[in-house]
């Protein structure tokens, strides 16, 4: 007979919108055919088309293992599971020189409308109209295939919800509220578009360099397969494969919020492009996530803050005007979404991204309109750990000597001096690096670089503030 779900898709989609905390759906997607997608059928389906895995070292140190410090390479699927697997034939493939058991493989973030153009049948695979958004398919997903150990660095999304279902193994997530931002020391380097990471390795805490982590509270959850989680708006999260081959399909769901989101994320942009552009390329500094492709030139990220701003206000005129505020249907609308971190991918340019045009959706009923939220077996609670039993073990690290920031303190007090003498000397180079004799010297050990002004220019507190300044002063 047909499968009955707990909830209704108008009630599902209220709770989506609503809820400002983690849960995990049960029990709603049984007669998905995509809860057949595992590696093996995937395969079979990709016909022996490659895809690019990212590598990372299973080891575990105090510093996150973003994408930037990871390694790369194009591989079937059939390769995958060979080498997850141990046989002697990927001795001479793509992962040969991988040891298992000290790496592990991610293709992540795989938007299914490109590595399955040519197989548009298999979007209907995944029915996200059970959850209230009706014509959005696996065409508006993107698909997660990990070995064990695989994982995401710690960071906040800064658009949509997110919905993940689990297709294949289990993955461990510990989230964090949108309240514990400043305890997770938040950076924009390496920069990815709508992706704010975090400075802490969160399973091995440098404590001494991040001492407020300690105020932090992690809700952690084991997703197992036929599960969906909702990540609510602005939560951080960080994500691990726990078994030997995982597969996970997730869709951002659009909110009203994300278009003052845009303008904070355009700011970013040009804020960041420009100043690490600035930089002499011979550091060798990797500030541009892999997924960013290259930077964008000031003038095209100039344009993209000029059309964030604009679909802002013409949002926010439309609602003043009492007008219904929606996004256009179907697949075109649904888009927009997808195109979220890798727009060059999908050949979607900041100057024609119809992401930034795209108007409101979704809007999240008021208080006084939800009933009650159906917590219970089919919607179960995503509860606050404390780190000492947070599922993965997380261990906190007091590090020793060679912390910088902390060792010198004492110097700090000097930079007031003479200050005058950089703006005036006419020799830049000798007035940065020299102070009058009644300062103490600087040294190489004190100075600030380029990515801690990043730090505290982009941080997002100070890039919310800037983006309310520069509405106030287009609605003028």
């Amino acid at each position: 007979g047909e499968d009955v779900k707990p909830f209704t898709p108008e009630k599902t989609k209220e709770i989506v919108m609503s809820l400002q905390q983690p849960a995990v759906f049960c029990n709603m997607v049984g007669d998905w055919p995509a809860l057949h997608w595992n590696v093996k059928y995937l395969s079979a389906v990709l016909e022996g088309k490659t895809i690019q895995f990212r590598l990372g070292l299973k080891t575990v140190g105090l510093v996150p293992q973003f994408e930037t410090s990871c390694s790369y390479v194009e591989a079937t699927l059939e390769e995958f599971l060979a080498w997850s697997c141990g046989q002697p034939s990927c001795l001479s493939g793509p992962f040969s020189c991988y040891d298992y058991s000290k790496y592990w493989a991610y293709a992540d973030y795989k938007y299914i409308a490109r590595i399955f153009e040519d197989k548009p049948e298999i979007f209907q695979d995944v029915r996200w109209s059970d959850f209230g958004f009706p014509g959005r398919s696996g065409k508006e997903s993107t698909l997660w295939i990990g070995s064990e150990g695989a994982n995401t660095p710690c960071h906040l999304d800064s658009y949509g919800c997110n919905l993940v279902l689990q297709v294949q193994g289990r993955k461990r997530w510990h989230l964090f509220p949108p309240g514990d931002t400043s305890f997770l020391y938040p950076t924009r380097i390496p920069y990815e578009e709508s992706s704010v990471f975090s400075k802490v390795n969160i399973t091995y805490p440098d404590l001494k360099r991040f001492p407020e982590f300690r105020n932090s509270t992690a809700h952690v959850v084991t997703l197992s397969p036929g599960q969906v989680l909702l990540v609510p708006r602005h939560w951080w999260h960080y994500v691990e494969s726990i078994d030997p081959v995982t597969v996970s399909i997730n869709s951002w769901i659009e909110l009203d919020a994300d278009h003052e989101a845009r303008v904070e994320e355009a700011i970013t942009r040009m804020l960041v492009c420009a100043i690490k552009s600035a930089e002499n390329p011979s550091d060798g500094d990797l500030w541009l996530n892999p997924t960013e492709v290259e930077a964008t030139s000031h003038e095209i990220n100039l344009q993209y803050l000029n059309k964030a701003v604009s679909a802002y206000l013409k949002c926010q005129e439309t609602s003043v005007s009492g007008q219904a505020c929606s996004s256009s249907t179907g697949a075109k609308q649904r888009t927009n979404t997808s195109c979220k971190r890798k727009r060059r991918e999908v050949g979607c340019e900041p100057e024609s991204c119809t992401l930034l045009t795209q108007e409101c959706d979704f809007p999240t009923p008021k208080a006084e309109e939800l009933q009650k939220i159906p917590f219970g077996p089919h919607l179960i609670q995503v509860l606050p750990q404390s780190h000492q039993t947070s599922g993965m073990g997380t261990v906190a690290v007091e590090s020793g000597g060679g912390d910088l920031l902390h060792e010198n303190e004492e110097h700090f007090g000097n930079v007031h001096c003479k200050r005058k003498r950089l703006l005036l000397s006419n020799d830049c180079e000798t007035a940065a690096h020299q102070m009058d004799s009644d300062c103490s010297p600087c040294t190489s050990q004190t100075a600030l670089s380029t990515n801690d002004l990043l730090d505290c220019l982009v941080n997002p507190r100070v890039i919310s503030l800037v983006a309310q300044l520069l509405l106030e002063r287009m609605r003028v």
